[in-house]
Parts: structure tokens; sequence; C-alpha cells
């Protein structure tokens, strides 16, 4: 049942459906990468629908997903997307760990990524320069939080859940 969960999450993440995406969630999901640490599925479902619309934003021919493997819980995707703070195009590298609730949703998802490699991508000669620094990590789960936080505030897409 789990693995059909993460085959369900990335399909909808393919078409950039949040809402398909916060049905995969448990109510009290927990959520951390190097850009967010997130409690609640409120604020896992916001998180997605804010980057699916950041996308959609963007223009989607700019948007491709690669997924695979998946496992029972795990995954490794790799989402070749717009940074929308930079317009510079990004292909990350993710390796997902799961841990699920008896109906099969997912209660804990971590996923880990070359933070270096990625801000290079997305931020340029800043993240080439300071990639490595916890500075440049900490301020990017800041303004991470607060991106999410105006966008719960105006009630936009995912907080359904």
């Amino acid at each position: 049942m789990s693995q059909t969960t993460l085959e369900a999450l990335y399909a909808a993440f393919a078409r950039l459906d949040a809402d398909a995406m916060a049905a995969c969630y448990a109510e009290d999901a927990e959520f951390d990468d190097e850009a967010f640490s997130l409690r609640g599925k409120r604020e896992v479902a916001g998180m997605w629908a804010m980057l699916c619309t950041a996308v959609k934003a963007q223009g989607a021919k700019d948007w491709e997903l690669r997924v695979g493997p998946i496992g029972p819980n795990s995954a490794h995707w790799e989402p070749i997307y717009r940074f929308s703070a930079t317009g510079r195009m990004v292909h990350n590298k993710i390796d997902s760990q799961f841990e699920f609730n008896a109906q099969g949703l997912i209660r804990k998802q971590r996923d880990q990524f070359n933070f270096w490699a990625w801000s290079r991508q997305a931020l340029g000669a800043p993240g080439l320069l300071l990639g490595w620094s916890g500075w440049l990590r900490q301020k990017v789960r800041k303004q991470a939080r607060g991106n999410l936080e105006r966008f719960l505030a105006k009630g936009a897409g995912a907080a359904k859940g």
C-alpha cells in the first residue's frame, strides 16, 4: 500500500496536482528537507500547493519530474524547473525516506539533496560562493518559511487538508 501511495504522490506532482498530493498525507504528517521543516498536513500540503502554483506561474513548459526507483519506504526523484526567485533552471536530485500510518498515508517524509549543488543552480554566484555555509542554508529556510506562511495566509490552494 505504501508504494502505491508514493506512486500516486509523484504522479500527482508530475501533473502539478497539489490536491491529489495532499490526499497522500496523514493529518499529522511531518516533512523535512534542506528548505522546510513542516508539521501537520496543512503545512505539508500548503508547501506542495505553493510549489505547484509557482511552477505553473513560471510556465509548465520548464517543468519535468523524473521519478525512480520507488520502493516501499523510499523514492528517488529529480525535479527540473525554473526557480521562481531567480528565473534560473534547476535540476535537483532528491532521495526521500517515508513512514506511513495504518491507512497507508504518509506520516513522515525526509528529503535529502546536495544543498550546495542546488544553491549553485538556483542562486548562481551567491550559491556557488556561499552554498556550503550554514548562513545561506538558514537564510533559505527563513525565506521558504515566510513564503509558505504568506501563501497559507492567503488561503491559497492546498491548505485544504
